[in-house]
């Protein structure tokens, strides 16, 4: 019985109208697909962002001019000028570096024959920028050892500068991570020797991070106990590639340290791109899917006559619409499976570029999500439109 109502329905349907709609729909979810997994595998390139840093934040001090030098201009920054740089839309929260009011000298290395030693110094910003182990951070003066997070640079320059001079062996970040390291720090009248150990290594931050509770206890303990103002600021946020941020940056002579606003504009024009795209995807599809729409509402009105002889011999409007609902679902999942094939061949031909830069490209299952999402909210409004016109055509006849 099902056959002769679908031989009876099908007779008006137009191909072409739904190959059409199948083409058009099949155009717009690709492009979507793709550019939402050409951004996901891009996007590591331009964000090269340490584990255990913060992400979206900005490093910044005062510009240094030689006449500002000349007056003893430190380049401090205020409250409020603090209190202004939180007030901008585009700043999530500011944090301070603090520096070490003490002497330090650093040993490392094993016995005195193959130990460097040397005058440290110590910095040290809020623990929410910092995002590592809590077995690893943190510091408690019943356990006195100081973790450190270092500029990857100092290891290149004691592996490529002292030890390739001096004859001593190069080391690599995980040898460095477990190699010996002494802290004697004195100051207002007081000396002590302290443990410490390498808990990472920063690309951006060209310092020597400490946590902040050791740094107060420290400055408290072997420091003069004058209030410091920060010279250097760590700011999070929302947008880090906003032009608003750099004239901001340069109508107050504030200097933003490494590539980070470079980097940053390129992932913000990377974003607007994407989503451009994303856009013009996403109205192809919808455009198709009111084709398709048209298509059905035409089949309809052309199957008007037949319609209500079924209605009214009895059958349900959910059995007269199951033919057309059928219709839809498997048109559309073909359209989604050819979507995701091409999409992931299109992927195939940019992939060996992002390889080049050190990336392996991110999963593809969030793109094959958003696809889902999107035929699946055209698949329910087809859905819904169909028992609706059905469901009037019965309450006609009643």
């Amino acid at each position: 019985m099902k056959d002769i109502i679908w031989k009876l329905l099908r007779q008006h349907i137009s191909k072409g109208q739904l190959i059409g709609f199948a083409i058009a729909n099949l155009i717009g979810l690709t492009i979507v697909l793709l550019a939402v997994q050409f951004y996901r595998d891009v996007r590591p390139v331009f964000n090269d962002e340490e584990s255990f840093i913060s992400k979206d934040y900005l490093i910044i001090t005062r510009a240094v001019t030689g006449a500002g030098a000349m007056m003893g201009n430190n380049g401090e920054f205020s409250n409020s000028d603090i209190q202004d740089l939180e007030n901008q839309p585009w700043c999530r929260q500011v944090g301070k570096f603090i520096n070490s009011d003490f002497a330090i000298y650093a040993r490392l290395g094993v016995g005195s024959s193959h130990s460097m030693h040397t005058q440290f110094f110590f910095e040290a910003i809020p623990d929410e920028f910092i995002d590592i182990d809590p077995d690893e951070w943190g510091f408690t003066p019943g356990k006195p050892e100081v973790p450190v997070v270092i500029s990857r640079d100092y290891l290149s320059l004691y592996n490529f500068g002292f030890a390739a001079t001096q004859g001593m062996p190069k080391i690599s970040e995980g040898q460095a991570e477990m190699l010996p390291l002494e802290f004697t720090l004195s100051g207002n009248g007081q000396r002590k020797v302290m443990p410490g150990r390498i808990v990472g290594f920063s690309n951006r931050l060209n310092t020597v991070i400490v946590p902040q509770e050791f740094m107060e206890w420290a400055n408290g303990y072997f420091g003069t106990g004058a209030a410091q103002q920060p010279q250097r600021l760590i700011v999070e946020v929302n947008k880090p590639g906003d032009v608003k941020i750099e004239q901001y940056m340069d109508e107050h002579h504030y200097e933003v340290a490494g590539d980070k606003m470079s980097s940053s504009k390129a992932n913000y024009f990377l974003t607007v791109i994407s989503s451009i795209v994303i856009a013009v995807g996403i109205i192809i599809s919808l455009l198709s899917f009111f084709v398709l729409m048209l298509s059905i509402y035409l089949l309809l009105q052309k199957n008007t006559r037949k319609l209500q002889d079924l209605l009214l011999l009895g059958y349900s409007p959910s059995q007269v619409s199951h033919h057309y609902i059928l219709l839809v679902v498997v048109l559309n999942a073909a359209v989604l499976v050819l979507a995701v094939i091409l999409m992931l061949l299109g992927r195939l031909a940019y992939m060996d570029m992002i390889h080049a830069f050190g990336v392996g490209g991110s999963s593809i299952w969030v793109s094959v999500l958003v696809g889902l999402i999107i035929m699946g909210a055209i698949t329910a409004g087809n859905i819904r439109a169909i028992r609706q016109k059905v469901q009037s055509l019965w309450l006609h006849e009643k």
